[in-house]
């Protein structure tokens, strides 16, 4: 269920709820303090009166958050998202060609991985590094028969060390 309230003579809601955010409040209660780290600004607790309202609405305040991590994840108990791994097989073809039966090859393949501190980077690979629970190029490089495929596979090891996959091929 939506409802909203528009009082009369009100054309500027969200303007009207900055300055009532920053107005200076008669109450003792404590303000919320926002931890700041970035571009421009030393490191410090700002409480949310310090902030300039031009800043938030402007998105400035949220590129600062954006731009450090949540938490640090280089410990060993983080090793399961470090063992996350995508294979983008954009295609994988093989076929005879020719009066003499040459066999045909070509495939695009790309590995996904993320790093200590889960960042996600790509790099080219090839089809023989796909894991065995992969299906569909069983016998790819095996005399010829013709192939043709095309898939996204994911796997990973949970934190107790169980393998575990996921494959949809397209």
């Amino acid at each position: 269920m939506g409802a909203s309230y528009h009082p009369s003579g009100s054309t500027n809601a969200p303007g009207r709820v900055i300055d009532i955010l920053f107005k200076e409040r008669e109450t003792s209660a404590p303000m919320p303090t926002l931890a700041v780290e970035a571009r421009g600004f030393e490191s410090a607790d700002l409480e949310v009166s310090e902030l300039d309202p031009q800043q938030i609405l402007s998105g400035n305040l949220l590129q600062l958050v954006q731009d450090r991590a949540d938490m640090d994840i280089s410990g060993p108990e983080f090793d399961f998202v470090r063992s996350i791994r995508v294979y983008d097989v954009r295609y994988a073809r093989q076929n005879e060609s020719g009066r003499d039966g040459d066999c045909d090859r070509s495939a695009t393949v790309y590995l996904g991985t993320y790093g200590t501190q889960g960042e996600f980077s790509w790099a080219s690979s090839t089809p023989f590094a796909l894991p065995e629970a992969h299906v569909g190029l069983e016998r790819w490089g095996y005399n010829c028969p013709s192939i043709y495929h095309r898939s996204v596979f994911v796997d990973w090891r949970d934190y107790h060390g169980n393998y575990g996959f996921e494959q949809v091929a397209y």
